[in-house]
């Protein structure tokens, strides 16, 4: 069977994970067989944290973001100075859920990160969060973009506009449990946001990057397609969106 690929983690991240932890997550996901895992930066300190766990592990690929929760926090680096193994830039966005964000700062935060992705010619993994309508505005400036939705949460209308931009959706855990519209195969990407939304039947426990395949198993069933078919379109998918070498290669 085709290895899987969790395009979004932060198994980096020793807020979350103790070193053995880490360790041990990462080893079990290998040995179910997930063999790539994207660790995802939210800050420029968490992106370099990321870089470092990526350069360790042979497994790993990172990427340089901004959430926007650090908008007006944070000004991006324009100058990063280590790209290898860097994939994408993320995660970005807006997320207009809590009263507390500066929602202008944002915005201006995703301008400038849309310009660094263009600049480096790497794709954005995005966070968008009851704010699609001013998300797709402010895309609308950056045509050549490939990006993938993270985590997606809107309406079917707004999976109809990202699919017709081309963007791929990043589908995790949360599709077990919520009634969030699913994109067809040929655009899924699937990822855990571990250690946050463990798919059922694990809920209520950390989150971990070998549950990818939980996930997979999922969409097998809710699409009528053999799991083996998720796993093949899925990995075909995120190799496609973020330039990953086939494993073992």
């Amino acid at each position: 069977m085709e290895y899987l690929i969790d395009t979004h983690c932060h198994l980096h991240d020793p807020e979350w994970f103790t070193l053995e932890q880490q360790q041990d997550f990462l080893a079990q996901a290998v040995d179910t067989g997930v063999k790539e895992m994207i660790c995802i930066g939210t800050n420029p300190e968490d992106s370099k944290v990321a870089r470092e766990f990526a350069m360790a592990h042979k497994e790993v690929y990172w990427t340089y973001g901004i959430h926007p929760e650090f908008a007006g926090k944070f000004a991006p680096d324009k100058q990063i100075k280590n790209t290898e193994k860097l994939v994408a830039i993320g995660e970005i966005g807006l997320d207009y859920h809590y009263d507390g964000y500066d929602r202008t700062a944002q915005i201006r935060l995703l301008e400038q990160m849309l310009q660094l992705a263009i600049e480096l010619d790497l794709p954005v993994s995005l966070h968008i969060r009851e704010a699609f309508t001013d998300s797709f505005a402010v895309l609308d400036n950056f045509p050549s973009i490939r990006a993938v939705v993270h985590s997606f949460t809107g309406s079917k209308k707004c999976l109809k506009t990202a699919l017709g931009r081309g963007f791929y959706i990043g589908v995790n855990g949360l599709a077990t449990y919520t009634t969030t519209p699913l994109p067809p195969l040929e655009n899924i990407v699937l990822e855990t946001d571990a250690p946050f939304l463990t798919p059922v039947p694990f809920r209520g426990t950390m989150n971990q990057p070998k549950y990818v395949r939980l996930v997979a198993e999922y969409l097998a069933g809710e699409m009528g397609v053999a799991e083996e078919t998720i796993v093949e379109q899925t990995t075909k998918n995120a190799r496609e969106l973020f330039h990953l070498r086939a494993a073992g290669a």
